[in-house]
């Protein structure tokens, strides 16, 4: 995993308009990067709804939220539309950024060990340097949580 302190990653990704995107792009803001298995399941949706719903208190507390993971450009696209998300979705097929960061590995699941993407939350500063990493999350309060991280930064 990302250790904290280290820069983002400058890796460019496109995200769901297809437009390339590097992490660097967002220095000035806290970048909530959170990376997530796929589009359109049920934890992943509950997840993305949740920093939905907490848009605006993470917003105003001078954060963007972007989501990653190796679905299409087309995929986000739906996702996106679908559930009315108000943010950036990358897309990284070949898990580049999702190995740098440490969310891609083996995972178990009904027993059975695979290789696929880690539901993880990275926060970078202002100058792109990572400050919080959230290794286990829970999908649907987890957006609060952010929230309320970025609220105690403004402090």
């Amino acid at each position: 995993m990302l250790a904290i302190g280290s820069k983002a990653p400058s890796i460019v990704l496109k995200d769901e308009n297809g437009k390339e995107i590097s992490l660097s792009d967002y220095e000035g803001s806290y970048l909530v990067l959170y990376t997530y298995p796929k589009d359109n399941t049920p934890g992943c949706t509950t997840e993305a709804c949740s920093f939905r719903d907490n848009s605006d208190a993470i917003v105003k507390a001078n954060g963007i939220i972007v989501g990653v993971s190796a679905d299409s450009v087309e995929s986000h696209q739906k996702f996106k539309e679908k559930h009315s998300l108000n943010f950036t979705l990358l897309a990284d097929p070949e898990h580049k950024l999702l190995k740098e960061l440490g969310s891609w590995g083996e995972k178990v699941s009904f027993g059975q060990k695979r290789m696929g993407i880690i539901r993880r939350t990275y926060v970078f500063d202002k100058t792109g340097h990572l400050i919080k990493v959230w290794p286990k999350v829970t999908p649907k309060d987890h957006g609060d949580e952010i929230a309320a991280f970025l609220l105690e930064q403004q402090v």
